[in-house]
C-alpha cells in the first residue's frame, strides 16, 4: 500500500509541477509492489510510467522541438550538445537576479512581438560569481524553457599552443550559431579572454582573445550565447562591451537557502523542521553544495530512518558539505 509519505511526496510534486519526481515516487511504489510479489501491479504501473514518459518526448517534438543535433567532424570536439529539460522551477535565485533571467526567457518566447516593434530580443550574456551559484544551470533552464540545445564549448578542444589554430576553431562554433540555433555557453570563458598585459598574455593568447572579442562583435546569428566566470577580474575590460547583459550570481541568502533545500526535499515532510537551526549551519554553502547536501540527507533517511527527514540528519549533512571544502 501506498504510505502516508509517499502520498504527501506525489502531492507535493504535483503541486510544484515536477513530473519527473512525481513519476519517481510513483516508480518506488511499484518497486515495493513487486517486493510483496505483486509483480502483475508492479508490471502495470511501470508500463504505464513508461509510456507516460513516451507520450511526454513526443509531445515536445510536436511542439517544435528540433531533434537533437550532435556535432559532427572538428567540431564534436569543440561542443557538447544536450537537451536540458530543465524549467524555471527548477532555478531557485534571488529575487532581482531571478527577475532578470525571466525577462530573458520571455523576450525570447515573444520576440515575434519585438520584431514587430523593431526590436530584437538580447542574445549575449555574461554570468559571474563565485562556483556552484547556479551560472551553469541558468544556462541550461534558458535552453530547457525556449526548447533549444544547449552547446557547452569545450575549451580544452579549443585552446592549442599553435598560432592561429584557436582562433580557427572558435570560427566553427561561431560558424556553428548561425547554421543551429540554440545557446552556446562558453564556461570559465577567462581561458579564453583573460586582460591584455597579463603575465600570460603571450602571442596565440592575445590572437585568441582578440579574435573571440571580434567574432562576439560580428555574431548576428539567433542563437544565445552565455559566457561565465569565476573570476570576473581577470577579464579584458573590452569583453564587457560585446554583452548585452552582465548577470551577477551570490551564495545564498537563508530564505534562498531554504528554499533549495525544500525544493530537493519534496518527498518529506519538512514544514515542521527547526529552519532556524538548520540555516545556522550553512556558512558559505553554494546553491550546488546545498542540493549536494539535501539529496545527501535524503539518502539517509531513506536508508537509516525509514523514510522521515530531521534536523539532525540534514545538518549532518550539511557539515559533511562544509567539511569537504575544509578538506580541499
Amino acid at each position: 500500500m501506498t504510505n502516508a509519505r509517499q502520498l504527501i511526496a506525489m502531492i507535493r510534486s504535483h503541486a510544484a509541477g515536477d513530473d519527473e519526481r512525481f513519476l519517481s515516487v510513483v516508480e518506488e511504489i511499484a518497486h515495493e509492489q513487486e517486493k510483496l510479489g505483486r509483480k502483475k501491479v508492479a508490471s502495470d504501473v511501470h508500463r504505464l510510467v513508461e509510456n507516460i514518459r513516451d507520450n511526454t518526448q513526443r509531445a515536445r517534438t510536436r511542439g517544435g522541438i528540433t531533434p537533437l543535433v550532435q556535432p559532427r567532424g572538428e567540431l564534436a570536439g569543440l561542443v557538447r550538445a544536450t537537451y536540458p529539460e530543465l524549467n524555471l522551477k527548477d532555478l531557485v535565485l534571488g529575487a532581482d537576479l531571478d527577475r532578470q533571467i525571466r525577462r530573458v526567457v520571455r523576450e525570447h518566447r515573444e520576440r515575434v512581438s519585438l520584431e514587430k516593434h523593431g526590436l530584437q530580443p538580447r542574445r549575449k550574456f555574461l554570468f559571474s560569481g563565485p562556483p556552484g551559484t547556479g551560472k551553469t544551470m541558468t544556462a541550461s533552464v534558458i535552453a530547457g524553457e525556449l526548447n533549444l540545445p544547449l552547446f557547452t564549448v569545450l575549451l580544452d578542444g579549443v585552446i592549442t599552443k599553435f598560432m592561429g589554430e584557436s582562433a580557427s576553431k572558435l570560427r566553427l562554433i561561431f560558424d556553428a550559431m548561425k547554421n543551429v540555433r540554440g545557446v552556446y555557453f562558453f564556461d570559465e570563458v577567462d581561458a579564453l579572454a583573460t586582460s591584455r598585459g597579463s603575465d600570460n598574455d603571450i602571442g596565440e593568447a592575445r590572437r585568441m582573445l582578440n579574435s573571440f572579442l571580434q567574432f562576439l562583435e560580428e555574431d548576428k546569428s539567433q542563437s544565445i550565447v552565455i559566457a561565465a566566470t569565476n573570476h570576473k577580474t581577470l577579464l579584458d575590460p573590452a569583453i564587457f562591451r560585446r554583452f548585452q547583459a552582465s548577470f551577477i550570481y551570490e551564495k545564498p541568502s537563508p530564505e534562498d537557502a531554504k528554499r533549495i533545500l525544500v525544493h530537493h526535499l519534496l518527498q518529506f515532510k519538512t514544514e515542521d523542521l527547526d529552519w532556524g537551526t538548520i540555516l545556522k549551519e550553512l556558512s558559505s554553502l553554494s546553491q550546488a553544495d546545498l542540493a549536494a547536501a539535501a539529496d545527501d540527507a535524503a539518502r539517509d533517511a531513506v536508508l537509516d530512518h525509514e523514510g522521515t527527514m530531521s534536523v539532525n540528519i540534514l545538518i549532518q549533512a550539511l557539515r559533511d558539505r562544509l567539511s569537504l571544502h575544509e578538506r580541499n
